[in-house]
């Protein structure tokens, strides 16, 4: 699951609250923590890897001068952008939800070198993979929380989807007001009052 949302650019999966919950019942699951961590870290590298090899090789054909989204002076300014913040922004993005499925593919795009995003990639993926499972190793010694994992496990789903649903919102509302706005500029002006 943590590949598949990294490298096949499917960003809907749960992976922080995956994590949390792998962390909380590794026991359970008789995973020693050293073993579990390592198979994450090692998912979400190879997804990371994926998703930059995709994008290096395919996404500069989908950006156009004309285009209305994904334009060539986008395209410049995400190179500008990966230029100066590249590195801790690949780390950063393994903690948001839906951003971390589009980081390594945008890398990719805008042709971020190879060997600076490999070691970001695995300094990232070993951040998250480690914070996050020992967060739920941590909390899982409380009764409270291992008590309610079903509950904390269908609420971290919904705060991990929570960005994409805002955004979802957030665009629906750019278009409407867009065609309101198209609707109201080619509608016929009204007749201008003659005076007698």
């Amino acid at each position: 699951m943590v590949f598949v949302e990294s490298g096949v650019l499917f960003p809907f999966l749960p992976g922080d609250s995956l994590l949390f919950t792998a962390g909380l019942l590794h026991q359970q699951l008789q995973l020693t923590l050293p073993v579990l961590i390592g198979i994450v870290t090692a998912a979400a590298v190879a997804g990371d890897q994926v998703g930059y090899l995709l994008g290096r090789k395919f996404g500069r054909r989908w950006f156009r001068d004309d285009a209305k989204v994904l334009k060539t002076a986008h395209l410049t300014r995400t190179e500008e952008f990966f230029r100066h913040y590249g590195g801790p922004a690949l780390v950063l993005a393994r903690f948001v939800p839906l951003v971390r499925t589009y980081a390594p593919l945008t890398a990719g795009i805008a042709r971020y070198g190879y060997t600076a995003f490999t070691l970001w990639n695995i300094v990232g993926a070993m951040a998250w993979a480690v914070s996050v499972t020992l967060l739920g190793t941590w909390l899982g010694h409380f009764e409270i929380v291992a008590r309610n994992i079903d509950v904390i496990a269908i609420v971290m789903v919904l705060v991990s989807v929570l960005p994409w649903g805002v955004e979802l919102v957030k665009r629906r509302r750019t278009l409407r007001a867009a065609e309101r706005e198209d609707a109201w500029n080619e509608s016929p002006a009204k007749e201008p009052a003659t005076e007698e």
